[in-house]
């Protein structure tokens, strides 16, 4: 059970994070976040991939996981 505890919090914790991000940089739509992530507007298409802001989760995630795990 204790697993479980750590992980629920984990996720708790990510799920916290995110919504204050998400709240915080609610007004400026969150395109433009990292340098790297690419934003396209031709038109009236707009195409936005967040490669830099994917990697940099992808880091801390992994990070947060090895620590937990250890």
């Amino acid at each position: 059970m204790d697993v479980v505890g750590k992980i629920l919090m984990v996720v708790g914790l990510a799920l916290v994070a995110a919504g204050a991000l998400i709240w915080l940089l609610g007004s400026r739509g969150g395109h433009g976040l990292l340098p790297g992530d690419v934003f396209i507007e031709r038109g009236n298409t707009r195409f936005y991939f967040p490669v830099a802001t994917c990697l940099v989760l992808s880091a801390l995630l992994s990070l947060l996981f090895w620590l937990f795990r250890r």
